[in-house]
C-alpha cells in the first residue's frame, strides 16, 4: 500500500498506548518494542509480498531476510519467526514448500526457528514471516534520534524494485540480477552490529517507501533537516539505465506524491529522471541507513572496512526540516 494511503488507515490507530509500548505506531519505526522487563524487551514485526523472483526457495529467502531486517533496524537479536502464506489451488504445494525451506534456512543462518505459522488459499501467492527479536530497552535503535551534524551512511545499494521489474519484463541482464538476488540475501545483521558497536545515533531500513521516504521518516521524527548527494548514491548495476528505459515500478509514483508533498523531500530542477526514480524505489531487503556523530564516522568506515561490509557516505544531518536532495 502506498504511504499516503496507508496513514489514512493507520491514523486512528496511532492514539493506542500502553506503559510498556515502548516502540509503536506513534514513532512510525520499522518494528514494536515491547518492555518484558528492567533487562529485556520483545521486538516484533511482520512483512510478506508477492513473488519477487521466479526461483520459490530464492523467494522464500528474500521475504525472510526482508522481515528480519527490521529487527536489526532496531539494534536487536532474532529469535524465532512464524510463516506467513497465501497460496492459489491450481499451484502445486511442493512449490509452496521449497518457500518455506527457503525462509527456514534464512533464519537458520543466525540460529533462529521457523515456530509455526498460517496459510490461507488465496489466487496470487505471498510469502512473508512474523518475526520475534529481543532487545535490552535502553539500547533501541529507532529512527527518532539524528542529530544535527551526524553524518549518514547507507550499507546496500539502491534499485531492487526497477531491477525487478526489468525482470519482470524479461529485459533484465543475468549479472545484474544476480547482483540485486545477492544484496537481498546478504542480512543486516552485521551492519546491526556494527552499528551498534560504534554507537549510531539514529537507524532505519530501506524498504517500501524508498531511500527518499524512509529518509523523510528520520528527519521528520527527529526533528532535523538531512542533505542527501544524489551523485554519492550507490545504485545497483543496471538500475539507472533500466529507470531511464522507463521500467518503473509503480509504487515510484506513490513514493514520490506522497513524500514531495508539503516540500518534505526537495529535489534540483535538473536531477535526471532516471535518479529521481531511483530515490523513489521501492526496496525490498534494503540496506540500513545510519546517522552518526561526526566523532564517531570513521570509526564506523574502520568497523565496516575491518569486517568486510560494504558502506557509502551519504550525506548529513542539519537544522531545519525536510529532506534536501544536492547533485
Amino acid at each position: 500500500m502506498g504511504p499516503g494511503a496507508l496513514a489514512q488507515v493507520l491514523r486512528p490507530l496511532t492514539l493506542l498506548t500502553h506503559p510498556d509500548l515502548l516502540v509503536g505506531l506513534q514513532t512510525s519505526d520499522d518494528a514494536a518494542v515491547f518492555r518484558l522487563s528492567a533487562e529485556q524487551a520483545l521486538i516484533q514485526t511482520v512483512d510478506f509480498f508477492p513473488p519477487v523472483v521466479d526461483d520459490p526457495y530464492t523467494y522464500g529467502a528474500i521475504a525472510a531476510a526482508n522481515a528480519m531486517s527490521d529487527v536489526y533496524a532496531m539494534g536487536g537479536e532474532v529469535l524465532l519467526g512464524l510463516n506467513i502464506a497465501a497460496w492459489p489451488e491450481d499451484l502445486p504445494g511442493e512449490m509452496l514448500g521449497r518457500i518455506f525451506a527457503g525462509g527456514a534456512d534464512k533464519l537458520a543462518e543466525v540460529g533462529a526457528v521457523i515456530a509455526g505459522g498460517h496459510t490461507v488459499t488465496d489466487d496470487e501467492p505471498k510469502y512473508g514471516v512474523c518475526v520475534t527479536g529481543t532487545i535490552h530497552p535502553d539500547r533501541i535503535l529507532t529512527k527518532a534520534g539524528a542529530r544535527p551534524g551526524d553524518r549518514l551512511y547507507l550499507t546496500k545499494p539502491i534499485g531492487t524494485g526497477i531491477v525487478l521489474t526489468a525482470l519482470k519484463r524479461e529485459a533484465v541482464a543475468a549479472g545484474h540480477l544476480d547482483e540485486a538476488v545477492a544484496g537481498m540475501l546478504r542480512l543486516n545483521r552485521v551492519a546491526s552490529h556494527l552499528a551498534r558497536e560504534v554507537g549510531v545515533n539514529a537507524c532505519t531500513d530501506i524498504t517500501g517507501f524508498g531511500l527518499a521516504g524512509h529518509t523523510s521518516e528520520m528527519a521528520e521524527k527527529s526533528d532535523v533537516g538531512i542533505r542527501i548527494a544524489a551523485g554519492a548514491t550507490p545504485f545497483l548495476a543496471g538500475a539507472v539505465e533500466y529507470a531511464e528505459r522507463g521500467m518503473v515500478p509503480g509504487g515510484v509514483g506513490r513514493n514520490r506524491a506522497h513524500f514531495t508533498a508539503e516540500g518534505r523531500v526537495r529535489l534540483p530542477a535538473d536531477l535526471p529522471r532516471a535518479l529521481d526514480d531511483l530515490l523513489f524505489d521501492p526496496q525490498t531487503s534494503g540496506g540500513l541507513l545510519l546517522a552518526v556523530p561526526v566523532d564517531r564516522a570513521a570509526a564506523l568506515e574502520a568497523a565496516f572496512a575491518r569486517e568486510g561490509q560494504p558502506l557509502w557516505p551519504l550525506g548529513e544531518v542539519v537544522e531545519g526540516r525536510g529532506v534536501e536532495i544536492v547533485r
